[in-house]
């Protein structure tokens, strides 16, 4: 097969615009085409990308006008609902700093990247097929228009249309056992956490929360829930019936919860439904079609990691095609992300399940993890293969593609 010269980016969320920017950048014109009819501003609630993610923002080229976007998160800060402090994780030295994202200005400074890359995007394109000829790829969208190109991503989200249409028996996304609510609260009076997001187990539900030094603080709970709910299933209850049964859940805690709770404007209240993530994705890619981001390995956010992993893989995949014909290329970029995704989905799933234990596994989780803070925690052991990748942009790639290094 040949090498790369055109590109087809389905979906316009972070991988989408990312993969484009990164495969403009390896002489690859590429152009993205998003479901939605517009841009995605005002939607979701704040999200993190790590030092690794901010890294692989930079061998796109593109991390000084992004992290203007965010605010700096060098410190994560655990603790129960009585307030008693777990542990802090600090970034680690030499990295780039964690910054945390309204999701809709993540959006908007990589969809204002991609342009001033030159990427053409195009909205209202929902994808319903494609065909790929052998020696190209046609999409077919909703509205009877056609794009062709060399190679196809799909960059389409964890419910992706391309995985679907590339394996009819790709797994389906999986439920957490938690529902995701959040938003942000004005006035409430709390002094700023001084760049850190605190993490806190209550007793009946999980809240985070960061508070800025304006007194703006953004925060999110996730709530037990035995049955899956979709986003538009959870919508159907009142944000004010929501913050009700939130109120409920942190009343027996001393965490800011309420107070923050008290100061939310249901107009700014962020409902996602059930948290999910995707079982292993056996099928990647096949001819000229691939799979990058939450397409391939969708994590909830407990894993902390679902943007920045989408971020890396999208400059892998650029990086391959650059410097392989297209199977080879495929086949190196899996090789170099597949086993680092899934160590990170698995840490995330485990993390999902101390976040809704039972009464004695809450007792044992707060007197245990304390213990295991001072005596075996090495931050650098913990955490350097996840923040310390890097993408070297200049390295070429080898056939096989180079052995995966986490």
């Amino acid at each position: 097969m040949t090498r790369t010269r055109t590109a087809l980016v389905i979906g316009g969320g972070i991988a989408g615009p990312v993969a484009a920017i990164a495969l403009r950048r390896a002489g690859i014109e590429a152009s993205a085409y998003e479901a939605y009819d517009r841009q995605a501003d005002g939607i979701g609630g704040e999200l993190m990308l790590a030092p690794n993610g901010m890294a692989a923002l930079a061998s796109a080229g593109i991390a000084d006008e992004v992290a203007a976007a965010g605010v700096p998160t060098p410190r994560m800060v655990m603790e129960t609902g009585a307030g008693k402090r777990l542990g802090q994780f600090e970034d680690l030295p030499g990295l780039p700093t964690s910054r945390t994202f309204t999701r809709a200005r993540l959006y908007r400074a990589l969809t204002d990247a991609a342009t001033a890359a030159g990427v053409r995007i195009e909205y209202g394109k929902r994808l319903v097929g494609y065909l790929d000829h052998g020696d190209r790829v046609i999409a077919t969208f909703a509205d009877g228009s056609t794009a062709e190109a060399d190679v196809l991503i799909g960059a389409d989200g964890i419910r992706s249309t391309v995985r679907g249409l590339l394996d009819p028996a790709a797994p389906q996304p999986r439920y957490s056992g938690l529902v995701g609510l959040g938003g942000w609260s004005r006035d409430a009076g709390l002094p700023s956490t001084d760049g850190a997001l605190h993490l806190a187990y209550g007793k009946k539900a999980f809240f985070g929360y960061r508070i800025g030094d304006d007194g703006a603080a953004g925060w999110f709970a996730n709530v037990h829930s035995a049955e899956m709910l979709t986003a538009a299933q959870a919508r159907e209850t009142p944000p004010a019936e929501w913050l009700r049964r939130l109120r409920e859940l942190f009343a027996g805690d001393t965490l800011p919860a309420l107070r923050l709770l008290d100061r939310v404007d249901p107009g700014e209240f962020v409902n996602v439904g059930g948290l999910q993530d995707m079982p292993p994705v056996p099928v990647w890619h096949r001819g000229r079609v691939a799979l990058v981001g939450d397409a391939a390995h969708a994590m909830t956010p407990s894993s902390g990691q679902g943007a920045s992993l989408s971020i890396e893989s999208a400059v892998e995949l650029a990086r391959c095609l650059r410097d392989l014909p297209i199977e080879q290329a495929f086949t190196a970029y899996e090789r170099l992300r597949r086993a680092r995704v899934e160590r990170v989905a698995a840490r995330a799933a485990r993390v999902n399940n101390d976040k809704a234990p039972g009464p004695v596994g809450r007792v044992l989780r707060d007197l245990l993890f304390p213990v295991a803070m001072r005596t075996f925690y090495d931050q650098e052991r913990m955490f350097g293969w996840l923040h310390r990748h890097t993408i070297d942009w200049a390295e070429p790639v080898g056939r096989a593609g180079a052995a995966p290094r986490s």
